[in-house]
């Protein structure tokens, strides 16, 4: 049998690979190293925190944004409708406006009654979903809201004012839903007032 020697760094504490043994950090070089850590991981700490500030702010942003752009989608949604009804309601005002005021029969008077209590049913109904008419007469003119289509000389209107309206605008809330076609004023040129 053969026996077994200890070696003899058995049961001895093993040095370090530098060589000799380290003496163990002091008291004052452990608390700094302590702290550097504590440092840096509060540091890590509070990005991590900014950075779920900022997603959450970024998410509560995001949730207004869709609340907000369903509303919009919402309140504009029958927009399409809306403009495909506006030229009814034009037709109904041009047969209104040829109705001759004199010297009709019961029979025609009738018809243009029920015609104006159609158009004003029809307005009441479009303005129950928020089409209103846009009123540009005597007012500056805005692209946002009128369609020039012919200027004509006038002394007494400042220049770009509407002076006459072809065809109403009709607004969807707070949006233009059909620009009102006008005449628009622009002052005489000069040789024309020599004449």
């Amino acid at each position: 049998m053969v026996e077994e020697t200890a070696h003899p760094s058995e049961g001895r504490p093993e040095t370090p690979p530098g060589g000799g043994a380290e003496a163990p950090p002091s008291g004052a070089a452990e608390e700094t190293s302590l702290q550097d850590l504590l440092d840096e991981r509060q540091r890590a700490l509070d990005q991590l925190k900014d950075k779920y500030l900022r997603a959450l702010a970024e998410f509560d942003n995001y949730k207004k944004r869709v609340v907000r752009d369903r509303a919009d989608w919402i309140k504009y949604a029958n927009e399409k409708v809306f403009l495909d009804l506006l030229p009814v309601v034009d037709h109904l005002e041009m047969a209104l406006r040829h109705v001759p005021e004199e010297g009709t029969s019961a029979g025609l008077r009738a018809l243009t009654e029920g015609v104006e209590l159609t158009l004003k049913q029809f307005k009441d109904v479009l303005a129950k979903f928020g089409v209103s008419e846009v009123t540009p007469l005597g007012g500056a003119f805005d692209p946002a809201w009128h369609e020039a289509i012919g200027q004509v000389e006038s002394e007494e209107h400042p220049s770009l004012t509407v002076v006459e309206e072809v065809q109403k605008g009709y607004c969807l809330h707070d949006r233009a839903l059909r620009p009102a076609k006008v005449i628009v004023s622009k002052q005489p040129e000069q040789g024309s007032q020599e004449s």
